[in-house]
């Protein structure tokens, strides 16, 4: 069944982000002159995702009203000749159907894609998170669309990383099957470098199979009192396969300050109408790190 629905989780706190969170969602801070949010989403169309699915929290009121129209600002800029405003402003509210879901209380990553359930239906979708920034073409959810259609399967996004850093991410256990596509038998968050069965980590693109919302309903919660994705992703995996993909592009962590300058400096070195702006000042700035080095 062709994938047209999409599940983004942007109900959390932001708290990496305080105290500029506080006021502006952390799924609405750019990189450059548009939001994570906006980045995931066009990645998402350019799949064929057609609906998108944001799950909030109160106090998040301003990512609905990003996706509003903006009547009289088109207005404004469309009496002024101001073609190429209009198109940017413009842009958000025709890449795809946007609806929101509200989490009301913060349950974990499990919860939060269980309250997108009704509006899913019983379809395969994506699950995006908004935090990881993937550049390439094509995006990173086509490539795994076209995976999943092949297998008819589940799709999880991962990436090596160095064994001494495996402890902070999901790492998969995965028996490899083809270039770049490992068959998953297990899932394991944040293991000990020891303990870890690989050095693949997941990465937060997701195509699931609808029952994920039976196993997520089902899935007790931790510690935190949270119900976690992979828990539920476990339990998927009694029924169903999953395989982990391991998608070709540069990912970013749009989910902390320092990796959103380092994804906004890459993404200005890339564009033709902000390189050699972005080229110039790093030079600016070369100075202060011949001091320093």
């Amino acid at each position: 069944m062709k994938i047209r629905k999409a599940v983004i989780p942007a109900a959390g706190l932001g708290t990496r982000f305080l105290p500029v969170s506080m006021s502006v969602p952390k799924e609405l801070l750019p990189i450059i002159d548009r939001p994570l949010l906006q980045y995931v989403i066009a990645e998402a169309a350019e799949a064929g995702v057609e609906e998108v699915i944001i799950v909030t929290s109160p106090g998040k009121e301003s990512i609905s009203g990003y996706f509003q129209p903006h009547s009289a600002l088109e207005q404004r800029l469309a009496a002024s000749g101001e073609t190429d405003l209009l198109a940017r402003v413009a842009e958000a509210g025709n890449l795809a159907k946007v609806s929101f879901v509200l989490q009301k209380e913060a349950l974990g990553l499990g919860h939060a894609v269980l309250m997108a359930k009704d509006a899913v239906g019983n379809e395969p979708f994506v699950v995006i998170l908004p935090d990881d920034i993937i550049a390439h073409s094509p995006g990173a959810i086509s490539q795994m669309v076209q995976v999943s259609e092949e297998l008819n399967a589940g799709v999880i996004a991962v990436e090596a990383v160095p064994w001494e850093v495996v402890h902070n991410y999901g790492v998969v256990d995965a028996t490899q099957v083809s270039d770049r596509v490992h068959k998953i038998k297990g899932l394991v968050e944040k293991p000990p470098r020891e303990q870890a069965p690989s050095n693949l980590t997941i990465v937060g693109r997701y195509i699931l199979p609808p029952q994920v919302f039976e196993a997520l309903e089902n899935t007790k919660p931790g510690a935190k009192g949270e119900i976690q994705l992979t828990d539920g992703l476990l339990a998927l995996l009694r029924g169903h396969e999953l395989y982990a993909y391991e998608f070709a592009g540069t990912r970013y962590d749009g989910g902390t300050p320092m990796g959103l300058l380092r994804a906004s400096l890459a993404f200005a070195l890339d564009r033709e109408d902000t390189s050699k702006e972005a080229v110039a000042l790093l030079r600016e700035f070369q100075y202060r790190i011949d001091l320093s080095a």
